[in-house]
């Protein structure tokens, strides 16, 4: 995929999104959000949701911007850890399928089971046999989910190596965002072509018809997310139903004298 400078980033050369202008446009996807929520559960949907992309490209905060709004008992997001000595002896889709949705719920995977043709293969973490072993067995496993019912979506927001360098540096001198700056984030940052060329392998692979891959360029943090929200929105068709939510009464009791017995150990009020 070709890469734009940094300052021609933004496709068409669009100014950049005014931040009342985003929170007006997220703010209509939510109440949409919300909408698909409620026709997930009357229906007993099962969403699945996978995002994919190098360091960098905007999984989380998309993520969070999908969520925000949502009850978290319905959008349920999973971000695995590294498996453990039981789990790697174990056939390597495995411990994915227990977080796979039921009836009524939407999963979204920050990284998933592509692990294996992204991270995995490029540093070493797999063999090559067994990458492309899971490359020829990936789309089959997918036509399974889907043939069992699930709604399948996946992602891949494409970053520039400019944009890139950028996030990453902020991570670092950011207190609040160090944590996001693994080691392992360090050593992938020098292997940009042996992650664009296993992204080429994987999408050669794995983009069928029954689970294709939506490409979302993500230079334009606030653009991708509305972007994706709205794509997302029209790939699961629902219809909005009534709130079921009832008035609250208009008057209520509330009677004196009734504070707690014991000293109370508050909070010190330093704001």
């Amino acid at each position: 995929m070709a890469h734009e400078s940094k300052k021609s980033r933004k496709s068409g050369d669009q100014k950049a999104l005014a931040t009342k202008d985003y929170d007006r446009a997220l703010k209509k996807l939510h109440v949409e959000l919300v909408k698909l929520q409620r026709w997930v559960v009357h229906k007993g949907l099962k969403v699945c949701i996978v995002f994919e992309g190098r360091d960098g490209a905007g999984k989380g905060g998309t993520i969070k911007a999908i969520t925000e709004r949502v009850s978290p008992r319905v959008f349920r997001v999973v971000a695995l850890p590294a498996p453990t000595e039981r789990e790697k002896s174990q056939m390597y889709l495995q411990r994915y399928v227990p977080h796979f949705p039921a009836a009524g719920e939407v999963v979204i995977f920050d990284r998933s089971w592509y692990n294996r043709a992204g991270v995995e293969r490029v540093m070493g973490f797999c063999t090559r046999k067994q990458a492309e072993r899971f490359l020829a067995g990936a789309p089959q496993f997918e036509k399974a989910m889907v043939g069992s019912g699930i709604i399948l979506l996946k992602y891949w927001l494409e970053v520039s190596p400019d944009e890139q360098t950028r996030r990453l540096k902020a991570r670092a001198d950011d207190g609040r965002k160090t944590w996001k700056l693994s080691p392992m984030d360090i050593k992938s940052y020098t292997r940009w072509d042996d992650y664009s060329r296993a992204r080429n392998a994987m999408l050669e692979a794995t983009d069928t018809a029954w689970a294709p891959w939506f490409v979302v360029k993500s230079d334009d943090k606030k653009r991708a997310r509305l972007n994706l929200i709205t794509h997302l929105l029209s790939q699961v068709p629902h219809k909005k139903l009534p709130s079921g939510a009832e008035p609250l009464p208009k008057h209520r009791k509330v009677s004196k004298g009734l504070e707690p017995k014991v000293p109370l150990k508050l909070v010190p009020e330093e704001y």
